[in-house]
């Protein structure tokens, strides 16, 4: 070999050894751009309530901004097809608890709960039964009399929410009276009630909220089993006549399958600390929001539990996607 041809091979063969130690760049931390979670229900609801005040929080520990998209529509089912096409792995859902309904209420919902990962429940609220203010009814027994005189409308956000299906458990199979569900927007079902397009609506209680407060709408009843502490004075269903009811509403953060694994972890992470924070807690229990603490695989459980209920619930009242 000749004095140049070694020379030449030493020279790359150095080149080399450099390359091997130099330190490889580290890969870009989740998450790299904004953050977008995909709200399935429109301002006004109790999901999009949530989802502000979720993202709020996070921004800072993402240190990306948290950007709000609500496509409403299908009981969040249009939302959740959004998310599944997502292919920027930066897109999250933020559902009710119509997500664990909508597989058994619709025909083709176009996903199932496995389809997701559970980052965390954001909160828990109860469902409750609202009237106008001058309504002659002054508590549920006066409403169920008032069903049994005449058919009565009642409004909801949407065929899947869990809102709707206990308002179909409590008229028509525990207490035997008629009544026809109208389908709304969350923030026109209660307007519909307060303009006298209906007689009542039965909705997360966030959605009223700011309609009870204002003097506008009286809330009879709220489904959870015990009283919410945003309205100590109203009574449970349990309370006036059905033991053991109990039907409230949720919001989650999801994952579509194939998230990055990191970034789910992340984000899990940042909203198991910022739901912790009293501060945070305190502005999701004025809306009407509890926090649950639960993320992971304790909150896929959960998603996974309330799937088998209210699909048995959805079978036993004969609800459909109307």
């Amino acid at each position: 070999m000749s004095r140049n041809a070694l020379g030449r091979r030493t020279a790359l063969a150095a080149a080399a050894a450099a390359l091997a130690v130099r330190p490889r760049p580290a890969l870009a931390a989740w998450p790299e751009r904004p953050v977008r979670l995909v709200v399935s229900f429109p301002p006004g609801s109790a999901t999009d309530a949530a989802a502000r005040l979720l993202g709020e929080a996070i921004a800072p520990l993402l240190a990306q901004p948290v950007v709000i998209e609500n496509r409403g529509g299908a009981s969040g089912n249009i939302a959740t097809a959004a998310v599944r096409a997502a292919t920027d792995g930066h897109t999250l859902l933020v559902h009710g608890a119509a997500f664990a309904v909508n597989p058994a209420l619709f025909r083709a919902a176009g996903y199932g709960v496995e389809d997701f990962a559970a980052i965390a429940i954001i909160a828990t609220t109860p469902a409750a039964f609202v009237v106008r203010a001058d309504s002659p009814a002054r508590s549920l027994r006066d409403l169920l009399e008032m069903a049994r005189a005449r058919p009565l409308d009642y409004a909801s956000s949407g065929a899947g929410t869990v809102p709707r299906l206990g308002a179909e458990l409590l008229f028509r199979r525990l207490a035997g009276v008629e009544v026809q569900h109208v389908a709304f927007p969350p923030a026109q079902a209660v307007t519909a009630v307060v303009s006298g397009h209906v007689p009542m609506a039965v909705v997360a209680l966030p959605t009223a909220m700011g309609l009870i407060r204002g003097g506008q709408l009286r809330a009879l009843a709220v489904g959870s089993a015990q009283r919410d502490p945003a309205l100590p004075e109203v009574p449970t269903v349990a309370e006036q006549g059905f033991p053991g009811f109990d039907v409230g509403a949720w919001n989650g953060l999801f994952a579509p399958r194939g998230f990055d694994a990191a970034g789910a972890a992340r984000i899990e992470a940042a909203c198991t600390q910022v739901l912790a924070i009293p501060a945070l807690r305190d502005r999701l229990a004025a809306a009407g929001l509890t926090t649950t603490g639960l993320a992971g695989a304790a909150a896929q459980d959960f998603v996974r539990r309330e799937a088998t209920t209210w699909g048995e619930v959805v079978r036993l009242v004969g609800a459909t996607a109307d």
